[in-house]
C-alpha cells in the first residue's frame, strides 16, 4: 500500500487546512502533523533566524478500519499516480 503498511487493519484520514492535501496515518488523533507541510520546514536556522515550529494541521476526517482501510489507501493512490495501475 501507499501510506499505510500492508494489513493495517485501522488507520485516521486526514485532511491538512494548510495546504489541503489528504493523506492516510497510521495514528486516529483528533489532529496531527502534516506529512506534506512537515516535509517543507526548514530545521537549519542561522544565527539571527527562529526555529520553525510543526503545528498539527492535519484533521481526522475519519477513523477507517478493515477493508475500507485498502481501498481509500488505493483510492489516494492513484490520485497521485495519476491513475497508473502498473505498480499495484
Amino acid at each position: 500500500m501507499y501510506y499505510v503498511p500492508d494489513g493495517t487493519t485501522k488507520c485516521g484520514y486526514y485532511q491538512c487546512e494548510s495546504c489541503g492535501e489528504k493523506f492516510l496515518s497510521l495514528q486516529t488523533m483528533n489532529t496531527i502533523d502534516c506529512i506534506y507541510c512537515e516535509q517543507d520546514v526548514d530545521l537549519e536556522i542561522g544565527p539571527d533566524e527562529d526555529m520553525s515550529t510543526l503545528k498539527d494541521t492535519a484533521k481526522l476526517i475519519q477513523v477507517l478500519e478493515g477493508e475500507d482501510v485498502e481501498k481509500m489507501d488505493t483510492l489516494l493512490s492513484l490520485a497521485i499516480t495519476g491513475g497508473n495501475y502498473d505498480w499495484i
